[in-house]
């Protein structure tokens, strides 16, 4: 069958090349065809090391690690709709429920994201690069499942037109792009994505279970809760008035954005892209080790605020903390690359993310801004740490 197919593109390959009748949609036939075969074209000059990890398998790979959350994410947003409604249905309709409520976000956010890469890399007649593979597939995980897909067809236009093609495209980019995505929802549609409440969709239900006895129905979540308590002492519930404790964070099955809830899923992708090296344990280890400090230490030493109060464990598992921590901040092109830079971008990440969600309840969640800021300071603690290096490199040299 590859075969066969090989020779079709092989067959086609002539037209889209120099001289065919449509060599201007090369770039776009390159992007198909290497989405189908590697390469095999290699280097003619200059000095090149080849390994086995090319751009694109560190995308599939990164793909591969978010699919234990989408999945999840799937099953949790029909889990969440017949709790609302106070109806029992089995797995699978849950499931479905979820599957179909999701991927109309997946599909806009790629249809939108792809379309404008490939318009642009046609006109500048570059080859199509594969980084959209990721950030396609993680924007639908970090935004409310019943955000309009209007709006996420706008602002993934935003991000990928002003947050990556103006720096240069594909490594170029100072700014997680997912992330610009989900802050332009959040500033130009604060209505929409006002930080502390998570619609769970409702309307139409698919499945064995019928149809919905509600139009909508909106839930707080955790960290929202948190911020509009009028105490340093919350009772924490889900959208039926059950209480919630670290398991439930832990597990996921609790309002929230689509991959974000569950810390079993992403420790399975976090496995995976540590096992593969894709991803760094400094910078992940760090991000949770400096929330964990601060949070601690606003535990002991805080105002006396529900946000400030709530136990620094339970800071790790709720809301994006996690997912930020094993998704985000190791994103390989926004983050630190020395070593010693690793652990520090990471530490501050952590501690930034709960310094926001303590002091500022206007937005309880924090993950978000504490990477973009970071990604602005992440080429500047590289610089240091080389300095730092060189310095001591000379030190030791004047000494012999």
């Amino acid at each position: 069958m590859s075969n066969k197919l090989r020779k079709f593109v092989d067959k086609l390959k002539p037209h889209f090349s120099k001289g065919g009748k449509f060599e201007k949609l090369h770039s776009v036939f390159d992007g198909f065809e290497t989405f189908l075969f590697v390469p095999n074209t290699t280097s003619k000059n200059g000095t090149h090391i080849h390994d086995a990890i090319d751009s694109k398998r560190t995308m599939i790979m990164v793909v591969m690690a978010l699919v234990p959350a989408l999945l999840f994410g799937m099953f949790n947003v029909g889990y969440q709709h017949y709790l609302a409604i106070g109806q029992e249905v089995g797995f699978w309709d849950k499931f479905l429920f979820g599957l179909l409520a999701v991927l109309p976000t997946v599909v806009v956010s790629y249809v939108v994201g792809l379309g404008i890469e490939f318009i642009i890399a046609q006109i500048k007649g570059h080859e199509i690069q594969e980084g959209f593979l990721v950030t396609g597939f993680l924007i639908p995980l970090i935004v409310p499942v019943d955000t309009p897909l209007w709006m996420v067809a706008v602002a993934t236009a935003f991000a990928v037109i002003f947050a990556k093609e103006v720096f240069g495209g594909t490594g170029m980019n100072i700014f997680n792009v997912a992330l610009v995505t989900r802050a332009f929802l959040f500033f130009a549609y604060p209505t929409f994505m006002s930080g502390d409440t998570v619609w769970v969709r409702v309307g139409t239900t698919f499945g064995l279970g019928g149809g919905s006895v509600v139009d909508s129905y909106s839930g707080a979540t955790v960290l929202g809760q948190i911020s509009v308590s009028p105490t340093s002492q919350v009772a924490l519930t889900d959208i039926t008035g059950n209480p919630l404790g670290f398991w439930d964070g832990f597990v996921g099955l609790i309002p929230g954005s689509v991959g974000e809830t569950s810390v079993i899923a992403i420790l399975l992708g976090a496995v995976l892209l540590l096992f593969t090296g894709v991803a760094s344990w400094k910078t992940m280890f760090s991000v949770f080790a400096g929330g964990a400090l601060i949070a601690l230490l606003f535990n002991l030493f805080g105002p006396d605020t529900a946000a400030a109060h709530f136990p620094w464990y339970n800071h790790l598992v709720f809301g994006g903390f996690a997912f930020g921590a094993v998704f985000m901040a190791t994103d390989p092109v926004t983050s630190a690359r020395t070593e010693t830079g690793k652990w520090i971008y990471g530490a501050l990440i952590g501690a930034m993310a709960i310094i926001i969600r303590v002091l500022n309840p206007g937005y309880p969640e924090g993950m978000m801004l504490a990477i973009l800021l970071m990604n602005i300071f992440a080429p500047l603690i590289d610089y240091y740490v080389v300095e730092a290096n060189i310095k001591r490199r000379l030190k030791r040299a004047g000494n012999k």
